[in-house]
């Protein structure tokens, strides 16, 4: 383009670390939704195997707005729903694709990874609604309360969106198919399980850096 420098058009270049987070929260996203078609027994709770995994993503989203804004933390989180539906949609795919005889083994691929749609639903919904929450609690911290102590920002969005995503995706997924005793001790489970992993990931935020404002040249 004839009179324009090369620099003034160059195109802007998105951090190393933000691309970084961005997909660790998708693969987070993607393995606890998997992992969470089991449901485990452990110390006298139900608990879906994926709340193991589940809670890093809202330190991953903490990340993700810190480095590259609240626009690109509200983009990964619509993203990572549409990858999930995309991933159970193709798991059904494969379960009706025909069976090599010489394999033997359709039946136990369809148990393991042919999607209740039921718990793909109820995570995609809850994953949305929270980490949405998510999103707007730590604006809110960053903006009305303060930038120092960047561990409080994080303790005070996922102690509000841990909660609502234990609710939504517990008895979204498993209301009136187990019993209320059961539910509740699988939302109980993943609010102390998500609560410990969210103490244990605080001082993740100091991973990547804040962006500096651009100083004007004057």
């Amino acid at each position: 383009m004839r009179g324009i420098p090369s620099a003034a058009i160059a195109p802007e270049v998105l951090p190393a670390a933000g691309i970084l987070v961005v997909g660790l929260y998708i693969a987070a996203q993607m393995l606890s939704d998997i992992a969470s078609l089991k449901i485990a027994l452990v110390a006298g709770f139900s608990i879906d195997a994926g709340t193991f995994i589940y809670p890093l993503t809202f330190t991953l989203r903490d990340l993700v707005h810190k480095r590259l804004g609240i626009a690109a933390a509200r983009t990964v989180v619509i993203l990572a729903a549409a990858v999930n539906l995309c991933m159970a949609a193709f798991f059904q795919f494969a379960v009706r694709l025909p069976e090599d005889p010489a394999w033997g083994l359709g039946r136990e691929f369809e148990t393991i990874l042919g999607p209740v749609w039921r718990i793909v639903a109820a995570s995609i919904v809850a994953e949305v609604m929270s980490e949405l929450i998510d999103t707007e609690v730590y604006r809110w911290w960053v903006g009305r309360v303060t930038t120092r102590f960047q561990w409080m920002r994080v303790l005070a969005s996922n102690g509000l969106s841990i909660p609502v995503d234990s609710l939504i995706f517990c008895w979204g997924a498993f209301g009136g198919a187990l019993p209320a005793a059961v539910v509740w001790s699988i939302f109980a489970a993943n609010v102390i399980l998500k609560g410990l992993v969210t103490l244990a990931s605080l001082p993740g935020i100091y991973l990547v850096k804040e962006p500096q404002p651009e100083r004007r040249v004057p």
